[in-house]
């Protein structure tokens, strides 16, 4: 979708400032001495090809009047320019998640993002064929993108097709700092599913627990979490801790930066001490 490009004094007008009334344009600061310039470099390169910007790589050493310009002390330094105007980025390299967080906080989207969104609008309107063509296509276009395979569990999970659902998750190693939590939370979600087919009720809190699930389910978090933190509140032993597991596994389903999860963490934690 974007573009990647050598600037350099004579170009940096044109490549970067007057590039950036057309779309934002992030300026790679580096030395070809700098290792982490080397590691971060590709995977600047890799998304560019995925989202729509500029990716402008400017050598210090070749280029000095623009490293002095713009103050560049060490390198990898990333700036953003938007509308002809410089904006600080990070130094340093950083992972691939954190990198895609960042390009995220400039309000831009993959190609994978836009298509998502499609299948995910598809999913909203009830056109549930097309949104299971649009995840086999997907998947056949991205065959290891960890983002993609836990949207297609979610629906698959939905779509009572748990054993589907395993088979993308299980691709998705423990050591995955960025998917590994929403992963385990969803493995949880299946048995809590299975769990509340034709539920026996004998516990007075029962009808709450297994009412929760179902909201949690059907992606009504916040009713989901308002049940769980009744059952913790009145009684932590049920179900094993149940309750309190069911609100963890809803956190981790919709992440730390969540303001669901800001908020009943913090009452969660109030309830237990």
């Amino acid at each position: 979708m974007g573009v990647s490009v050598e600037v350099n004094s004579s170009s940096f007008d044109s490549d970067v400032m007057q590039a950036s009334f057309q779309r934002p344009v992030v300026v790679d600061f580096f030395a070809q001495w700098c290792g982490p310039c080397q590691l971060l470099k590709p995977l600047l390169e890799k998304l560019a090809q995925e989202y729509d910007f500029v990716l402008a790589k400017v050598d210090i050493d070749q280029n000095p009047e623009l490293a002095s310009t713009y103050g560049i002390e060490g390198v990898p330094d990333v700036r953003v320019v938007n509308q002809g105007q410089m904006q600080p980025g990070f130094v340093g390299a950083l992972p691939e998640p954190k990198l895609r967080q960042f390009l995220a906080q400039l309000n831009l989207k993959s190609g994978l993002d836009l298509e998502l969104e499609a299948v995910q609008a598809a999913i909203r309107e009830g056109n549930l064929e097309v949104a299971k063509a649009g995840f086999t296509e997907l998947m056949e276009k991205y065959p290891q993108n960890q983002q993609l395979a836990i949207a297609a569990a979610k629906f698959l999970i939905s779509q009572d097709r748990l054993d589907s659902a395993e088979k993308l998750l299980v691709f998705i190693d423990e050591s995955d700092r960025e998917y590994s939590g929403t992963a385990r939370a969803l493995r949880e979600l299946m048995q809590l599913k299975l769990e509340s087919v034709d539920p026996i009720l004998k516990h007075e809190l029962d009808e709450v627990f297994f009412r929760a699930v179902q909201q949690t389910l059907s992606e009504n978090y916040e009713a989901a979490l308002q049940g769980f933190l009744e059952i913790v509140g009145k009684n932590r032993k049920y179900r094993n801790d149940g309750a309190r597991k069911a609100m963890i596994m809803i956190f981790d389903l919709l992440e730390d930066d969540n303001p669901l999860t800001k908020l009943y963490r913090k009452q969660l934690t109030q309830t237990l001490y």
